[in-house]
C-alpha cells in the first residue's frame, strides 16, 4: 500500500503536547507542560451549559453560531475594545481558535502563498500551514531585556511576492510577551504597505499581568479592515475543553473563512455556546480573579525556577514562563524535557519544536502556571533536584 500520509503533513506526527501529556501519565510525574488548568471556569457558567443540554439545546445550531453568542462576542469587542462587529456577518463561532486559525489559512492560501509567522510558534500555526500547501516565512523573537521581541527589520525582509498574510499571537505562546504598541504599529505598516491580511490569535487576550493592556492588531488604523480577530472561551473562562472560539473581521473575510470551516466541522456544541454567551454578558468580574490569581503563581513558579538554577524570562501574559535550562549545564530542551520524568518527576515542554530553526530555541523549555499552588510548590521542589545533574554528571 502506498504511504497514506500525504507528504505535506508527513513531518507532524504526535504533537509534543500529546507526548509530553503521555508521558506525565505513563511515569506520574507533575504536568506543567500542557497549557491547561486544573480547576473549572465560573460555576453559574457551567451551570448554563448543564441547563442548556437538559432544556433541549441538542441538535446542530446554526452554521454561523447561535446568535446569542455571537451578539455577546460583538457587544464584548465594543464594550472593551471599541470595535463594532456586525454579530449576524462579522462573527462566526468556532470549534476552538485552533480551528479558527486553520480555516483563516485554508481560505486565503493557495499552494505555494507564504505566511509570515513568529517564531517560536505554536504547534497548529506550521500545521496549518502546511494543510494548505503554503509555506512559511519564520520571523525570530529573541530575548532583550528580559522579553521576547523581534527585529522589524527581520519582519519587513520576511515578505516577498507571494505572501498573502501576517500570523501574529499577541499574547504570545509560548514565550509569553505581550507586543508593545510600537511593534504592532511595525506589523501594521508591513500589512499595510504590502496588502497582506493578519491573522491575529488573542485567545490569552485577558491573562495580561503587571499593568499591561492587551492591544487588539485591529484596533490600528487601517487594521480592521485587514485583521481576522481570533479568541476563544477556552483560555478566557478556563474551560479549554469546551473547544468554542470565534472570528471577528470585516463580512468578506467572515465569508471565506466560514466557507472553509462549514466543510471541517460545520458547527460548533450548542451547550458551550450558549454557556460561552453568558460568560462574557455576566462572568467578566470572575476572569480578573483569575488573572490576579494566575499572576501570584506566575510570581511563585519563577522563584522557584529561579532558585532551582534556570534562567527565567518575566512572561506578561499567557500561562507560561520560558526557562534558559543552560545555567543548570543542559543544552538541549528536548533530550532534558524527555529525561526530567526520571530526574525531577516533572513534565515541561521543549521550545526548539516550534521553530523553523530549531537551534535557536534548543536551550529554552517553557513551563506552564496555570495549576494549583500545591502542585506548582512541589514541582519545584522536584526540579530542585536537577542541580549537579548536567548530562556531565549523569552516568
Amino acid at each position: 500500500m502506498k504511504e497514506p500520509l500525504v507528504a505535506r503533513m508527513r513531518e507532524f506526527g504526535t504533537t509534543v503536547f500529546a507526548e509530553m501529556t503521555a508521558l506525565a501519565v505513563r511515569t506520574g510525574s507533575i504536568n506543567l507542560g500542557q497549557g491547561f488548568p486544573d480547576t473549572d471556569g465560573p460555576p453559574a457558567m457551567l451551570e448554563r451549559a448543564v441547563a442548556a443540554i437538559r432544556e433541549g439545546a441538542n441538535q446542530y445550531p446554526p452554521g454561523p453560531g447561535v446568535p446569542e453568542l455571537r451578539q455577546a462576542v460583538a457587544g464584548h469587542r465594543k464594550e472593551h475594545y471599541g470595535l463594532v462587529y456586525d454579530p449576524d456577518g462579522e462573527v462566526l463561532v468556532t470549534v476552538g481558535a485552533t480551528e479558527a486559525l486553520a480555516a483563516s489559512v485554508l481560505a486565503l492560501c493557495e499552494t505555494g502563498d507564504e505566511v509570515v509567522v513568529f517564531e517560536p510558534y505554536y504547534d497548529s500555526y506550521d500545521a496549518a500551514i502546511s494543510l494548505a500547501g503554503a509555506v512559511r516565512r519564520p520571523v525570530t523573537l529573541r530575548p532583550d531585556d528580559g522579553r521576547f521581541t523581534f527585529d522589524p527589520d527581520e519582519l519587513r525582509a520576511a515578505v516577498g511576492p507571494r505572501t498573502r498574510a501576517i500570523l501574529v499571537n499577541s499574547p504570545h505562546n509560548p514565550t509569553g510577551t505581550v507586543f508593545t504598541p510600537g511593534e504592532l504599529a511595525a506589523i501594521a505598516a508591513v500589512c499595510q504597505e504590502h496588502d497582506l491580511v493578519a491573522i491575529s490569535d488573542e485567545v490569552y487576550e485577558h491573562l495580561t499581568y503587571d499593568g499591561l493592556t492587551h492591544i487588539p492588531l485591529a484596533t490600528l488604523p487601517g487594521m480592521r479592515e485587514r485583521t481576522i480577530m481570533i479568541s476563544s472561551v477556552g483560555k478566557t473562562f478556563s474551560v479549554t475543553g469546551w473547544k468554542t472560539g470565534w472570528v471577528c473581521a470585516p463580512a468578506e473575510l467572515v465569508r471565506a473563512v466560514q466557507t472553509v470551516k462549514q466543510f471541517l466541522t460545520f458547527t460548533a456544541g450548542a451547550p458551550w455556546q450558549l454557556a460561552a454567551a453568558y460568560a462574557l454578558r455576566e462572568e467578566l468580574g470572575w476572569v480578573a480573579g483569575l488573572r490576579d490569581a494566575l499572576a501570584t503563581k506566575r510570581d511563585r513558579l519563577m522563584a522557584g525556577l529561579s532558585a532551582a538554577g534556570f534562567g527565567v524570562y518575566r512572561p506578561s501574559g499567557t500561562y507560561f514562563v520560558q526557562t534558559d535550562i543552560r545555567p543548570l549545564g543542559f543544552t538541549d530542551g528536548l533530550d532534558l524535557t524527555r529525561r526530567l520524568p526520571e530526574l525531577a518527576g516533572v513534565v515541561a515542554i521543549p521550545t526548539q519544536v516550534f521553530y523553523d530553526h530549531p537551534e535557536r530555541g534548543r536551550h529554552f523549555v517553557r513551563f506552564a502556571f496555570c495549576k494549583k499552588d500545591e502542585i506548582i510548590d512541589e514541582a519545584v521542589a522536584r526540579l530542585s533536584r536537577l542541580h549537579g545533574k548536567s548530562p556531565d554528571n549523569i552516568l
